[in-house]
């Protein structure tokens, strides 16, 4: 199957070098580019890409306010937006994820890095490769709000609750059924129940949710 991709970034040379990477995949279609958040919104809405990856500054409207247009309009149902960073200077990561990004990519990524977390994206598997998930999370997360403990994790499961631990440190399905010795089937079915229970829009969302509600704690 084709995963249609979209491409946002202010920079022309960025948004030429990606679209002509990703071209040579067989895998992957882009169906569009964007230079500011509006032409983003307006990608989204035409083409519905699987995956749009999403700058977080630049002109106009930003990739934060974009994303949560994006997913918030019903004409971009199933849009996943990636966010396009530079760790080192981009500070607002965790406020994409609270805006429904669906996970990262860093600038400097290697283009095998690149269209793996495309994929991994589009299948709905896992926020990202966990060396990237811990390193961005535990740090954007020491600067979200106060830990409240929501209404929406209340009527987990112990083993969910432990399932959504595992799925905020960024772990994949296999991963955690390799943990807690089940099946990966049985794991799939605990992470629908939680993203049900918690109405969640993705497992990023899952893992703001765990760390503003206090369930996970930032690395020290």
């Amino acid at each position: 199957m084709t995963i249609s991709v979209g491409i946002c970034d202010d920079q022309a040379l960025i948004r030429d070098g990606l679209r002509a990477q990703l071209g040579m995949v067989p895998d992957i279609e882009v169906v569009g580019v964007a230079a500011d958040g509006l032409q983003a919104v307006a990608l989204a809405r035409t083409h519905r890409p699987a995956v749009l990856l999403m700058d977080i500054r630049m002109p106009g409207l930003d990739g934060i306010e974009a994303t949560r247009r994006i997913c918030a309009d019903p004409q971009c149902a199933g849009v996943r937006t990636v966010i396009l960073t530079t760790f080192d200077v981009d500070e607002l990561v965790y406020a994409a994820l609270a805006a429904g990004a669906s996970g990262f990519l860093v600038k400097d990524a290697t283009p095998e890095d690149i269209v793996r977390a495309i994929r991994v994206v589009a299948a709905g598997e896992a926020l990202l490769a966990p060396t990237v998930t811990s390193r961005l999370i535990h740090e954007f997360a020491r600067r979200a709000p106060a830990p409240h403990r929501g209404e929406r994790l209340a009527t987990l499961t112990q083993r969910e609750r432990e399932i959504l631990v595992l799925v905020a440190r960024g772990m994949s399905n296999a991963e955690i059924a390799d943990a807690l010795t089940l099946s990966p089937a049985t794991v799939k079915t605990h992470v629908s129940r939680i993203l049900a229970k918690a109405d969640a829009r993705d497992r990023a969302q899952l893992v703001v949710l765990a760390y503003e509600s206090g369930l996970v704690s930032p690395a020290p």
